[in-house]
């Protein structure tokens, strides 16, 4: 198994017992904090199906060590241990024990995937272990009843898909709408959202095809969704897919209006491979700045973007999303632990991560700000979306936001 332990490698620090060390403050006899140390620990997919989502780690273990070039957090410095679950839940278990029972780390942060995090949510939330902002948008992350001690980060797939179904039926106003879903939470949260918009007519403007994680192709979905005579598609599906997607709609010449979900909407990972010429225009939404759209070309978030990127990842594809993605998120849990202060208990960890207030991080599109509380557990709620023109995303209309009850 690939194993990623980076930042700070070595021993692991030993962890003072609140009994044996009584004067110490109360955050340095917390699990994975010390006077000079905070552990963070992650997983994430650097092989398996979704592998070339594995940059997102990358780019915030690189971030993490600029942090501690510059002095780190309170005195502190991030050690940042990444381990690869290759998107397959058993592995994400066997991790995230690791982690949280021989490694001992304060929290999790950004752990990838769905299914992933799915098998471990009643698990941390029993060991009340912050797991701040899943690297997957599904709406259960905002439950802060039932799982008090997880938080989402990137927009609710259910309320992209309102977006999405909203946007068909504008331009289709009497079509049928497909669903083409991974067979998971994640996918079944955009046949939710379309459900939501068009409530009882759902059956019969609808048709909705699944496919599994490990599957070699999604061709015949494709062809079965267009003999339905669908006007609309809405691809709930990870990045091989899309590409797969694209290049098998061009060849069997299909057009309908389609929307893709917002993590598979890589310039650089999805759609050069698929050929740009097969993906015009393609509908998705956007929460962040795309690195290919030359309206950020001298954008001053963008361009610090780049700078951290040439200094710490020379090699990285700046064409790819994931990386602006990693960015940002790795931004957020720096701007919890700073609000942490001295006290990176798990419970001020917690409280800290539902007290988000207007934070501005400059790769975000104009007007989004991060904002939760202990009664919102979705910090980030906007998207606008946005239509791929042969080289890049041309956004049009204004910041929506859906709703869910």
């Amino acid at each position: 198994m690939t194993t990623r332990r980076t930042l700070l490698a070595g021993a692991a620090a030993i962890v003072a017992s609140p009994l044996a060390a009584p004067r110490l403050a109360p955050a340095q006899t917390s699990p994975g904090v010390t006077a000079t140390e905070i552990r963070i620990g992650n997983t994430m997919s650097y092989s398996g199906p979704v592998s070339a989502l594995g940059i997102q780690g990358r780019t915030m273990e690189a971030w993490f060590r600029r942090v501690n070039d510059e002095g780190g957090v309170a005195g502190r410095r991030i050690r940042f241990l990444t381990y690869d679950d290759a998107y397959s839940p058993p592995k994400t278990v066997e991790q995230v024990r690791r982690l949280v029972e021989q490694d001992q780390v304060a929290c999790l942060f950004s752990n990838l995937g769905t299914p992933t995090n799915s098998a471990v949510l009643r698990y941390l939330n029993q060991r009340k272990v912050p797991n701040l902002f899943p690297s997957t948008g599904a709406d259960k992350w905002s439950n802060y009843q039932d799982f008090p001690w997880t938080i989402g980060f990137p927009p609710s797939y259910r309320i992209e898909a309102q977006l999405y179904a909203k946007h068909i039926l504008a331009t289709h106003p009497a079509g049928k709408i497909a669903i083409l879903h991974q067979n998971d939470d994640f996918g079944r949260d955009y046949v939710h959202g379309v459900r939501d918009v068009l409530g009882a007519k759902f059956e019969d403007s609808t048709r909705v095809l699944s496919y599994e994680s490990a599957d070699p192709t999604i061709d015949q979905q494709l062809i079965t969704l267009q003999a339905s005579g669908a006007t609309g598609l809405v691809l709930a599906v990870t990045a091989k897919y899309a590409s797969m997607a694209i290049r098998k709609m061009h060849e069997i010449n299909w057009k309908p209006t389609t929307c893709v979900h917002y993590g598979a909407n890589s310039v650089g990972v999805v759609i050069q491979p698929a050929g740009p010429e097969k993906a015009v225009g393609l509908t998705t939404a956007a929460y962040m700045k795309d690195p290919t759209d030359p309206a950020w070309a001298q954008d001053a978030g963008m361009l610090e973007w780049r700078g951290f990127m040439a200094k710490y990842m020379p090699d990285a594809d700046l064409t790819d999303a994931n990386s602006v993605y990693g960015y940002t998120a790795a931004r957020a849990m720096e701007q919890v632990l700073r609000q942490c202060g001295q006290d990176a208990s798990r419970e001020n960890i917690m409280r800290q991560a539902a007290n988000l207030k207007d934070v501005e991080i400059a790769t975000l599109l104009p007007g989004i700000r991060l904002n939760s509380s202990p009664t919102n557990y979705r910090p980030i709620r906007q998207m606008q979306l946005q239509r791929f023109n042969g080289r890049t995303y041309d956004r049009f209309g204004t910041l929506m936001e859906g709703s869910v009850s």
